[in-house]
């Protein structure tokens, strides 16, 4: 088995992918007949997943070290030609949704392929192209910025991910000063963060009016692949949180300030949960890696199978180091038909959740890895989600393992803490859609929206005092608001579908895990709702959904004597 290290990397010669695909597109275009088109399809297929390929190796193993100069140019090719091959592909969908053979290339491909076919041809203009570039070189300079943070604290200098286990310290006063250090990175760097979002507001909503969208948030759904929701579904979502899930949250919070002994939480205690100090797992990454091996080599034999090869073929790079890029994801490498699971474990509880949340997705990509369709190899975010956020429900039997005395008390912090996000996921959705349908905006008045957003959704936060934060700057470390917008109420869709199978789970193990099975292997074949129809879950858009899901999780957490663990 190749491991990663050894996949070769080329940057994509642009010259020549698109003359091939050009090529390729005409002799599509002018085919006698679907037999004759679906052979052009499976070398079309091949050509776009050699391409892309390449992007992600490079893309990896930029993040695995920003220092790297080779790849931190490689990343910036990477900046230039992906919107190059976005004017490819469209050139390839006009052709796909233009032939006179669409009927027979339904029934063998089906129709969610013409689905996103369309809507990305919405996306994109060669006039645009300049545009795009620009985007993605605002997005990368905003990674480098917060890679590069250098927090002297405590005798070391540290980045940001080294910081949080002294924001869930024992020490209350730990917790304060290092809330305070990483605090006084982004405040000292508000000109840059604002200076950076600022131009990319404008630049989003130009590249709309010029495609011809009123604003940018119908485009946004588009490039996101919905083709079965808008935003007024997704608000009325969102009041459905607001009823339901705020209030239990509201309530767990003031059952968190009570087993700490404080009369409120101020947001340094947020992240300190137990007296006792917050569940940790029992060893560094390696000794976390082995009980995953453990977890995963009995949960089914599919999952084994999959996390021997991630294991074998050194697919994983977990932990943090100075000049790596914060944050954890999985990519996909199409070409060797290999996930990647990128991390940055720190010692806390969430090493665990971002492993078997990133196993999820992987788990997902390697199940899906028959599908000669690029578009299928994964669905649209909010379905690909539900992968990763069920996985971390369907770990809970193995967390003994991690957590030793202290899995009961993870798993009550790991359920409460999924319903306390959603409320943040959903004031990070409804800020972005006050942000583009305001995009004349100034820096100053968008952090005031923020704070007014952040009052609704998590009435309980205290900052303390702190100006900066009083003052609406938290959404500076959210970097999906920067990098991927519009993309982050798809977790807490995704997290709402996921009680469903903590649930399920809970009842019958062996068909839960069944059900997970099968929705991984239908990739991204279908629509989001579809998925779910097919899956047997609700759909979190219908009225009174929300409610109806999280009634038993709140039941559970009634149940649990939380003052004792």
């Amino acid at each position: 088995m190749k491991r990663f290290v050894d996949f070769e990397y080329r940057r994509p010669d642009r010259d020549a992918f698109e003359a091939r695909m050009d090529d390729l597109v005409t002799r599509f275009a002018g085919a006698s007949s679907a037999g004759v088109q679906d052979g052009l399809m499976a070398e079309i297929n091949l050509e776009r997943n050699g391409f892309e390929s390449m992007v992600a190796i490079g893309q990896i193993r930029h993040t695995i070290d920003t220092a790297d100069a080779f790849y931190d140019a490689e990343n910036d090719a990477a900046d230039e030609l992906m919107p190059v091959y976005a004017g490819i592909k469209s050139r390839f969908y006009a052709a796909l949704v233009a032939s006179r053979f669409r009927p027979d290339l339904e029934r063998r491909w089906g129709p969610q392929l013409f689905r996103l076919a369309e809507l990305h041809l919405s996306t994109f203009s060669p006039g645009v192209l300049g545009d795009l570039q620009a985007e993605n070189r605002l997005c990368s300079e905003y990674v480098k910025l917060k890679a590069g943070a250098r927090i002297d604290f405590m005798g070391e200098v540290r980045n940001l991910p080294q910081m949080v286990p002294f924001i869930e310290s024992t020490d209350r006063g730990v917790r304060r000063d290092a809330a305070e250090a990483v605090s006084s990175f982004y405040s000292t760097h508000i000109e840059e963060f604002d200076g950076i979002y600022d131009r990319l507001v404008h630049l989003r909503d130009g590249i709309a009016r010029r495609l011809g969208f009123p604003g940018f948030v119908p485009l946004a759904y588009a490039r996101l692949g919905r083709s079965d929701y808008d935003a007024a579904m997704v608000a009325g979502y969102r009041e459905q949180v607001l009823g339901t899930i705020v209030p239990l949250a509201a309530a767990l919070r003031n059952r968190q300030a009570a087993r700490i002994g404080l009369p409120s939480l101020k947001f340094f205690d947020e992240g300190f949960e137990f007296p006792s100090g917050n569940p940790v797992p029992g060893g560094g990454p390696s000794w976390i890696l082995d009980r995953g091996r453990e977890l995963f080599s009995e949960m089914s034999p599919a999952t084994k199978e999959f996390f021997d090869s991630m294991v074998e073929r050194e697919l994983m790079d977990l932990e943090t180091r100075s000049g790596k890029a914060g944050g954890g994801y999985c990519s996909y490498i199409a070409r060797e038909e290999a996930p990647f699971i990128f991390s940055n474990f720190n010692g806390t509880s969430g090493d665990v959740d971002v492993l078997t949340h990133e196993a999820g997705h992987a788990f997902q990509a390697y199940r899906s890895r028959g599908f000669e369709v690029p578009e299928y190899l994964s669905p649209t975010l909010e379905a690909c989600e539900i992968h990763s956020m069920s996985m971390e429900f369907l770990a809970w039997p193995w967390m003994d393992r991690f957590f030793g005395g202290d899995a009961d008390k993870y798993r009550f912090s790991h359920l409460s803490g999924a319903v306390l996000f959603i409320p943040y996921g959903a004031a990070v959705d409804e800020f972005q859609h006050w942000v583009y349908g305001n995009p004349s905006a100034s820096p100053s008045e968008r952090r005031a929206a923020w704070r007014g957003v952040e009052r609704r959704y998590l009435p309980w936060r205290d900052y303390d005092g702190d100006g900066f934060l009083e003052n609406g700057g938290f959404w500076f470390r959210q970097g999906h608001i920067f990098e991927d917008p519009f993309y982050y109420i798809d977790y807490t869709l995704a997290q709402v579908c996921a009680f469903e199978f903590w649930g399920r789970a809970r009842a019958a193990r062996d068909r839960t895990m069944e059900a997970y099975t099968g929705l991984c292997d239908r990739g991204g074949s279908r629509s989001f709702t579809e998925l779910l129809s097919a899956t047997g879950l609700r759909n979190p858009f219908a009225e009174g959904a929300v409610g109806a899901t999280i009634g038993p999780v709140a039941a559970w957490l009634d149940s649990v004597e939380d003052g004792g663990l």
